[in-house]
């Protein structure tokens, strides 16, 4: 470094260090402002990155139609007791296995309103009729045991596998593995359990159950013990729905051909449906629509911690401006002896760049600090990249350089002689 830059360095730090107190409220706001920018992207990238996780779970190859059930028909309220029948059919699933050659696995599921006890504990969760394809098409992981097998298909044998959240619950204390639970009238041997997954956005459950729940039977048996018919009861009335099939998962062959698939199911399912009573989901569309999302909402929460930063700099050149009149004769004198104006511009700016760089330094470590209190006690994912420290404190160096440019001209802009004069 050059003797006089490293001279006016020195003599801009002990000019901070002659008022301490003023000079580490300064960089406070330098260092919250820092220090946010830091704490909310890693807030939102870990929130972004959560949600692209979970739809990544549903499977970026896979096409899922859904059973929904259409908006009531205010003209029949009054029924004591009506059918309604709606969603996906088993001539849907025949047509597309003989329609779509790009669709490689085709897994039909099936829902069951029914409670699961164990002794005298209970549980509403999902009960889903499933092939045993469900788990490699979806990727679901197995905590223990096993799932569904084709002998179980075969046999119309009365096993289970539970989901984390209903072993917990059920069994507690106990391995669940080997025990018999009761589904509606019938008892079904827990053959494995099934790690947790997170509640996705479109996932739909019964009032009081809850949807990451689940319990899986095999296909063939829960059509055989259970039909197609569930009864619900409302206000003094019972709605009897029928319901052939839930939900209808279709692995594609390769990328390429996801939308073609997902175009052509909702164009099928257009023209064999007299009603809106399904839905299509296209895992890859929603990667796209969170990858958005995710870039607005950095933009958002990057904004607003800017803000902060503003604030900030707006506080050193307040300062700054105050420090230039208190010292207008030490500016008069050096101006006197022969200081030329880029020398009152570099000191007043070293003086702004090491108040804004001190407070950037120290917001980066609390930036860092945040993330790791909230991850511990909040139970948010967060997730800091490179990029979040090394933009907010270059943000907040120039945010030094930025304001302290006007205070530092109009020191360098003052007349020797009135300065001089200046009590």
């Amino acid at each position: 470094m050059d003797s006089g830059l490293l001279r006016v360095v020195r003599l801009g730090v002990r000019s901070l260090l002659l008022h301490r107190l003023r000079s580490a409220l300064t960089t406070l706001g330098v260092l919250f402002g820092t220090s946010s920018v830091i704490a909310m992207l890693a807030i939102g990238e870990g929130a972004s990155e959560e949600a692209q996780e979970q739809i990544r779970l549903l499977g970026s190859q896979n096409v899922i139609l859904r059973s929904v059930k259409p908006p009531d028909d205010p003209n029949q309220g009054n029924q004591r007791m009506r059918v309604v029948v709606y969603g996906l059919t088993n001539d849907d699933l025949l047509r597309i296995q003989e329609t779509f050659p790009a669709v490689k696995e085709i897994v039909p599921l099936k829902e069951v309103s029914q409670e699961v006890r164990y002794l005298d504990r209970v549980l509403t969760p999902r009960v889903i009729a499933a092939p045993p394809d469900y788990q490699r098409t979806t990727g679901r992981m197995l905590l223990s045991g096993r799932f569904l097998s084709e002998s179980d298909e075969r046999q119309i044998a009365s096993v289970a596998v539970v989901g984390y959240e209903v072993a917990r619950h059920l069994f507690p204390l106990e391995d669940p593995l080997g025990k018999n639970v009761r589904v509606g009238g019938d008892y079904f041997t827990v053959v494995g359990v099934l790690a947790p997954r997170v509640r996705q956005s479109s996932d739909r459950g019964r009032p009081g159950a809850d949807t990451t729940s689940e319990v899986f039977v095999p296909f063939e048996t829960a059509r055989k013990r259970f039909g197609d018919l569930s009864v619900r009861m409302r206000a003094g009335s019972q709605d009897i729905e029928q319901i052939e099939l839930h939900e209808i998962i279709l692995a594609v062959d390769s990328p390429e051909n996801v939308e073609f698939v997902a175009s052509a199911s909702r164009e099928m399912l257009g023209r064999f449906h007299e009603q809106q009573d399904y839905e299509v989901v296209v895992p890859l569309e929603l990667l796209a629509q969170a990858a958005e999302t995710k870039r607005i909402f950095n933009i958002v929460l990057g904004s607003i911690a800017g803000i902060s930063l503003l604030v900030g700099g707006i506080g050193i050149m307040n300062v700054m401006l105050a420090t230039v009149t208190e010292r207008t004769r030490e500016i008069g004198i050096r101006r006197a002896l022969g200081a030329k104006r880029r020398h009152i511009v570099t000191q007043f700016l070293v003086e702004t760049v090491v108040l804004s760089v001190g407070g950037g330094a120290m917001g980066v470590v609390l930036g860092l600090f945040i993330p790791m209190v909230v991850e511990r006690y909040a139970d948010m994912r967060t997730v800091v990249t490179p990029l979040a420290p090394t933009l907010a404190f270059s943000i907040s160096a120039l945010t030094g350089v930025v304001f302290g440019l006007y205070p530092a001209w109009r020191a360098a802009r003052m007349d020797p002689v009135e300065a001089l004069r200046h009590e």
